[in-house]
């Protein structure tokens, strides 16, 4: 089955991008379209997380403190809810 697809309201550079690339590897716009979509997925469907391991050593001291700081509250258990 084949479907297609228009894009509208493409910025410029990004289709001055796509249209100098088709000439310079002597390929249709459709066929570098599609060759980024296809490389795209492959990249989403590569990238699959279980963990906050990338998450892990991101953050500077001072964005830890903060983030620390706000969260203070929720760390206080308020008796009466308890009862």
């Amino acid at each position: 089955m084949s479907i297609s697809i228009a894009i509208q309201n493409l910025d410029e550079p990004t289709a001055s991008w796509i249209l100098k690339e088709a000439e310079t590897r002597g390929l249709s716009v459709e066929a570098v379209v599609l060759e980024l979509i296809r490389q795209g997925i492959t990249s989403l469907q590569l990238r699959t997380y279980d963990d906050l391991d990338s998450l892990a050593g991101t953050w500077t001291d001072q964005e830890a403190d903060e983030f620390l700081d706000a969260i203070a509250d929720l760390a206080q258990v308020d008796e009466k809810l308890w009862q």
